[in-house]
């Protein structure tokens, strides 16, 4: 069925059309969340104000339009996403308010998990839920869904850290329950149903059997149905009310703020891995630990570490455990070094008597840490990174009381065998009886279909009935167990549930079928096709981590998108229909507005670089090899050319002025649909060829000095107060520290490769490479001396898949930082600095490293949030301007009060100046300002 015509109507008059999306490709882009569910929304709004949340609501009341809320769409059980209207949260949700040193956080609901730590980090103190999905996962989601993790255990969720909250009920009506004039006015608008909410309370409490199966459910981790607890734990209905909403999955309301109490986060930590002969002295373990001074125990089963032991950095004693091991990673925080020490001396007595097959003992070592919880955290991943292509992966998430933990291992393990579900594994929050379980499961023919309602009925009969668990702990009821609820929770508390949505949605418009559902068989309906698509991207889970790195989000598409739609394309391309439509919109959206510089990458749990598919394609679409033949091997005549149009730009500059030559380009690069580049007043002057300077025989150490072509070409902007080239700048501080800079020869010739990469031209791209790097071995004697790139993605491309281990190649961060430190004197200057980390110095693994070396320039850095990657990518700041504008829309506000902006990419910096506001120079101008050399 179609929408009614007066509520689109409605929704046009409220929504701009950039911000409503139903066109093919964007709602099956929207239609896809971390689940194994797929609805295609017949329409997406981008909300960016709680007045426009409030009007939606009650134009769908009118006229009976089902709506369900989007915040990350990280949730695993399908209650994200939507046949009907799917509203999703856009730029302005981001607002803060951090009170009494860090003691509480108010947050609006797009706010990233792991942000609001950052704003907390400096006072101690952390939000209680840690999901693993906390860097991507926003806090409407985490809240919506009582969200856990690791260390958070059922006292510091979000129900029991709740300090106040701003809701939107299903009629539109708002009350903020900080607000005592909003909470005077909805109790004079909303009495009766304040007062039907004290009633079931009251009601609730005074029958014995159900308040102590409610009480009992939630000293388990429990996500399953609404939080019925609520009824029990509190009398004032508003307190109620406030209570419900959390971990109600969009079904009760639009949660637009909330405010937590926060909980300390320790700063000294410490890990060990002890793996146990079996199953049943594990959980007898994990008994005893309970009652010790522990943040958080895993248990990962036999299964989960073999899945794990052949990566690289895992003990090597891993491969070896016996068949029925069992392991317990552990750990301890505490606010001293000493008191540390203690509780690990006295948690390792404690559970002295059992037997061990092999141990890690408690570390402090950070960089060991994070080897130790590789294992716990690469497992999942590790499952979805062997499944045969075609089929999902599938994490369920379900609590025995802890006391039964060992037998309720066991008899999942048995169910895995009698399914046959054999790569299946297991691990979880032991301390709460809460284990997670990871299995590959295909939907693409009725037997398959059949197997797995077969294991959940197991499933849910051994946990909810046999051992009185909870079916879900901390994934969320969704539509994947909303057919269960009865089955765990009884009649009686269901059907108390289904009164209290009836209370909030009399019309059942809010997120129709997720938590609870009239049909026994939604969760085998609406299954998510998985379709081979190409093989770099095959194995991606469309978990949606890598989101929030990428610049393209919000503009086009985000990386999990762009594999969604490629893999739509490509199995309508195998069924036969037309695709055309399709890929002309993807063209654009998928692969024009791509940056391709693999951010996301780091955030994909299996590894997947959407930046090589869209390389890929960019190849299959180049037809101007010949082109790119002629200026790989005509090099230095491109270079006397791009210098040429610079001046010839520059010349426009002067003789128009830059205003109205910035209007008129604008308009030449829209009506040539970037084919002309934009000129803007951040573009550079054009800069001489190197003054080549023979190498003389002198007592200095040598350094080659590789000038990227960008930094050939590109001097200082017009209007920079800057105007030393960033050659000229280099040199003088190479010198300054007792270095005798050389050149490679011909260096006009040379260049890495990366222009034709992005292009699509790979075997132009690896010639050019290869001929810099047999120049760089002559320059430098063969790998004697040492070699300085003057800019990160040209350091990147070159020691990628580097076969010759004799050249020493350095970006500009790592060789002041190991070569420069000790032969130059420091004195910081007062003016504040930004910094940009440009996405190769991230994945050369620089970042902190670059943060560093600034905060020894200046007192004050800065370092904008949310800005992963400016989005010039290359020459797309030219060519597709508005990637590199929406990716720095928040730049300017996030600088204001800097001097000057630093990074390692000349590319980038024209963009951060541009959107900043701000001259953005290289890290050497920084540097060469604030220091001398240093005397013996």
């Amino acid at each position: 069925m179609s929408l009614p015509a007066s509520f689109l109507d409605d929704v046009k008059r409220l929504i701009p059309a950039d911000r409503r999306f139903d066109d093919p490709l964007s709602t099956l882009a929207f239609g896809t969340d971390a689940s194994f569910y797929r609805l295609i929304p017949k329409l997406v709004i981008r909300v960016e104000s709680e007045e426009e949340v409030v009007t939606l609501l009650k134009l769908a009341q009118v006229d009976r339009v089902p709506v369900t809320f989007r915040a990350a769409g990280t949730s695993l059980s399908g209650q994200a996403i939507s046949d009907s209207v799917l509203i999703v949260l856009g730029d302005n949700w981001n607002g803060r308010e951090v009170r009494r040193e860090g003691e509480q956080i108010r947050l609006q609901p797009g706010v990233i998990g792991a942000q609001a730590n950052a704003w907390l980090a400096p006072f101690g103190r952390k939000i209680g839920p840690d999901p693993a999905s906390i860097n991507a996962a926003k806090i409407g989601g985490i809240v919506a869904n009582n969200s856990s993790g690791m260390c958070c255990g059922t006292a510091q969720n979000t129900y029991h850290t709740l300090a106040g909250i701003r809701l939107v009920l299903a009629d539109g009506t708002r009350i903020d329950t900080e607000d005592a004039q909003s909470v005077a006015a909805f109790r004079a608008s909303h009495g009766p149903l304040l007062e039907r909410l004290r009633e079931l309370g009251r009601e609730t409490r005074a029958n014995p059997e159900l308040a102590a199966k409610i009480r009992h459910k939630y000293r388990l981790k429990n996500t399953t149905g609404l939080s019925l607890n609520a009824l029990v734990d509190f009398e004032e209905p508003l307190d109620i009310l406030s209570h419900l909403l959390v971990g109600s999955e969009g079904t009760l309301g639009f949660i637009s703020a909330v405010t937590y109490d926060t909980v300390l986060d320790h700063p000294n930590k410490a890990s060990a891995l002890i793996v146990f002969p079996d199953v049943e002295t594990c959980c007898n373990a994990v008994t005893v630990l309970k009652t010790q001074p522990v943040s958080a125990v895993e248990l990962l089963d036999r299964r989960s570490m073999r899945s794990v032991q052949n990566k690289p950095g895992m003990p090597a004693f891993v491969r070896e455990l016996s068949e029925n091991a069992c392991a317990l990673l552990i750990e301890a925080r505490a606010a001293t070094q000493p008191m540390l020490h203690e509780q690990l001396a006295q948690i390792m007595a404690s559970i002295a008597h059992f037997p061990v097959e092999k141990q890690v003992d408690f570390t402090e070592d950070p960089a060991e840490n994070a080897r130790l919880w590789a294992i716990r955290k690469d497992t999942f991943p590790a499952v979805g990174a062997v499944r045969e292509t075609g089929t999902t992966v599938i994490i369920e998430d379900v609590t025995f009381p802890v006391e039964q933990l060992a037998i309720g291992v066991r008899r999942l393990i048995e169910l895995f065998e009698k399914h046959h579900y054999d790569e299946a594994i297991l691990f979880g929050h032991a301390l709460e009886g809460n284990l997670h379980f990871v299995f590959t499961q295909g939907f693409n023919d009725p037997e398959e279909i059949a197997r797995y309602s077969a294991f959940m009925d197991d499933v849910t009969q051994l946990v909810a009935v046999e051992f009185n668990g909870s079916l879900k702990a901390e994934h969320g009821t969704g539509r994947n167990m909303a057919p269960f609820v009865e089955l765990e929770w009884g009649s009686d508390a269901y059907q108390l549930m289904w009164q209290l949505k009836r209370l909030l949605d009399p019309n059942g418009i809010l997120n129709p079928d997720v938590v609870l559902s009239e049909d026994p068989q939604i969760h085998l309906k609406h299954l998510k096709p998985m379709p081979a698509a190409d093989a770099i991207v095959d194995k991606c889970i469309e978990c949606g981590f890598c989101e929030p790195v990428c610049p393209s989000k919000g503009l086009t598409l985000s990386p999990r998108q762009r594999i969604v739609i490629w893999r739509d394309i490509q199995a309508k391309k195998r069924a036969g229909t037309d695709t055309t439509d399709l890929e002309r919109d993807y063209h654009y959206q998928g692969i024009e507005t791509c940056a391709a510089t693999g951010l996301c990458a780091q955030r994909c749990p299996v590894g997947i670089n959407t930046g090589e598919l869209v390389k890929k394609l960019r190849g299959q679409e180049a037809t101007h090899g010949r082109t790119a033949d002629w200026l790989a091997h005509h090099f230095t005549t491109a270079l006397k050319g791009a210098r040429f149009t610079l001046h010839a730009a520059n010349g426009a500059r002067m003789l128009l002025g830059a205003p109205r030559l910035a209007k008129i380009s604008a308009a030449l690069t829209k009506a040539s649909s970037g084919r002309v580049p934009l000129w803007t007043p951040a573009m550079p002057q054009p800069e001489n060829a190197i003054r080549f300077n023979p190498p003389v025989d002198d007592q200095r150490p040598r350094v080659v000095y590789l000038a990227a072509c960008v930094s050939r070409v590109m001097g200082p902007a017009a209007a920079d107060h800057e105007q030393m080239s960033l050659m000229d700048k280099t040199r003088g501080l190479l010198e300054k520290a007792g270095y005798q800079v050389v050149f490679p020869d011909d260096q006009d010739s040379l260049c890495c490769g990366q222009p034709f990469a992005s292009k699509g031209y790979a075997a132009q791209a690896e010639e050019k490479r290869q001929q810099l790097l047999a120049a760089l071995t002559n320059a430098s004697r063969g790998g004697l001396d040492p070699i300085y790139c003057d800019t990160s993605p040209c350091t990147l491309r070159l020691v990628q898949d580097l076969k010759d281990t004799r050249l020493d190649l350095y970006d500009p961060v790592r060789f002041i930082r190991t070569h420069l430190l000790d032969k130059l004197e420091f004195t910081p200057q007062q003016e504040a600095i930004a910094v940009h980390v440009t996405c190769s110095t991230q994945h050369l693994g620089e970042s902190q490293a670059l943060i560093e070396l600034a905060r020894l320039c200046s007192v004050n850095v800065v370092i904008p949030e949310g800005i992963h990657c400016c989005g010039f990518a290359g020459d797309k700041g030219f060519t597709t301007p508005e990637l590199n504008a929406h990716s720095l829309r928040t730049l300017k506000d996030a600088v204001q009060y800097c001097s000057e902006g630093i990074s390692t990419s000349r590319t980038c910096e024209i963009g951060l100046t541009q959107h900043g506001g701000i001259d953005y120079h290289g890290l050497v101008y920084l540097v060469d300002r604030v220091t001398r050399p240093r005397t013996a």
